[in-house]
């Protein structure tokens, strides 16, 4: 802990009263304004009675005014150091909502779920270990939206998240709109810090930009993206003629999104289940943080109020000792 002025260059104003001595004696001869509690304030100073008085007097104006100006000079106490995080990364999640998400070809603890469902639970856990990162969200079906700006406030991104509902954004599904509107929002950040983690099951049905051509507006922007294609390749399904298996990740467009990520010098993972799912994004975890001189924030306690709060009570004290008492000299 320790202790200081704020605005220090305030104290200059402690010698102020002394001018008053340095100022001619008021004439009552044509005066543009009259104070008659002044007057009344002159002619009993001029029958104080003693020493004592004047220099009781003279140190309660004196302590009333010291701690007027210590207050305007905003004394504050700096609490001990507090380390920031540093890794520095700004990640944007581009999630599809797209009809297809509803497919439920995944499994957590034992229950069949749909794709949504799972990504929910496995990038909600990736997000709660973005601490110090900042964290943006887009939902993207026929139209891409941004959810949530970049942002510290994860917890409010998973939530966030939670939230999103299949068909959301249109069953359709708009890769490159998404990759256009992370690209404009990731372009102002500095170089190294751009990374986009687009989550897909599906290829490019709608929107007004082609996935390869916003790849493209992403490399000359320096974007990072790291394609995730989500999706069983196998899928049991019962019908009246008997079970059959199916490809249920058979409109994945995978060739585009390798290209995407090949061309934007991120990667490309596959996600046939959870557990496939917790190691993408385990491996992304490990993308290498931002290098930064090591920061730390002291926390600021206001002291200003407990100076002025003396101030006021010694003010209000004096106020009354003039009133009231006959040895302030302000008898009536």
């Amino acid at each position: 802990m320790s202790f200081e002025f704020a605005w220090p260059w305030a104290l200059w104003l402690a010698p102020l009263p002394l001018l008053a001595l340095l100022l001619p004696p008021a004439s009552s001869v044509g005066a543009a304004l009259r104070v008659p509690f002044m007057e009344r304030l002159g002619a009993q100073l001029d029958q104080r009675q003693g020493n004592r008085a004047r220099i009781l007097r003279g140190l309660l104006l004196t302590s009333i005014w010291a701690l007027l100006v210590a207050s305007v000079a905003r004394p504050i106490e700096l609490g001990e150091p507090v380390a920031q995080p540093t890794s520095g990364r700004d990640v944007m999640l581009a999630v599809d909502l797209s009809g297809s998400m509803d497919t439920k070809d995944m499994q957590i603890r034992s229950q069949i779920v749909n794709r949504l469902t799972a990504l929910k639970v496995i990038m909600g856990e990736f997000i709660s270990r973005r601490q110090g990162d900042r964290v943006g969200l887009i939902l993207f079906g026929r139209n891409a939206y941004l959810q949530s700006p970049l942002s510290f406030d994860i917890g409010t991104v998973r939530q966030l998240l939670e939230e999103a509902e299949i068909g959301l954004a249109g069953k359709e599904t708009a890769i490159g709109d998404a990759l256009g509107l992370a690209v404009k929002r990731l372009r102002d950040q500095p170089a190294e810090q751009r990374v986009l983690i687009l989550v897909t099951d599906g290829a490019n049905t709608a929107g007004s930009i082609e996935p390869l051509k916003a790849a493209e507006l992403a490399e000359a922007a320096k974007v990072k993206i790291h394609t995730i294609g989500i999706g069983a390749d196998r899928m049991v399904q019962r019908s009246l003629f008997g079970d059959r298996v199916v490809n249920p990740s058979a409109e994945l467009d995978e060739p585009t999104l390798r290209k995407i990520a090949a061309q934007t010098g991120g990667e490309y993972f596959r996600a046939r289940d959870t557990a496939e799912m917790n190691r993408v994004y385990t491996e992304i975890d490990r993308l290498e943080p931002i290098e930064q001189d090591d920061q730390a924030l002291r926390p600021i306690i206001e002291l200003y109020p407990y100076p002025l709060t003396v101030a006021i009570l010694l003010a209000c004290l004096a106020l009354f000792a003039a009133m009231s008492s006959q040895r302030w000299g302000f008898a009536q």
